[in-house]
């Protein structure tokens, strides 16, 4: 039982070290990609949308 507590500690440690090399964005950089994902998201609604719209009018005017 002592071993399985030991890995479990010694793991716990190693994630502790490896969390303190990560670079991490700045503030800055997550808001501004966060803004990035948001537009383009949106443009592409609208994009997917206007197709929609534009291809059930195709079909109700000249297939149904």
């Amino acid at each position: 039982m002592t071993a399985i507590f030991s890995k479990i500690v010694r793991f716990l440690r190693e994630v502790k070290i490896e969390m303190k090399r990560v670079n991490w964005l700045t503030r800055r950089e997550v808001i501004n990609y966060t803004l990035l994902i948001l537009i383009v998201s949106i443009a592409t609604g609208i994009y997917l949308g206007g197709l929609d719209l534009f291809f059930q009018w195709i079909l109700s005017k000249f297939v149904l």
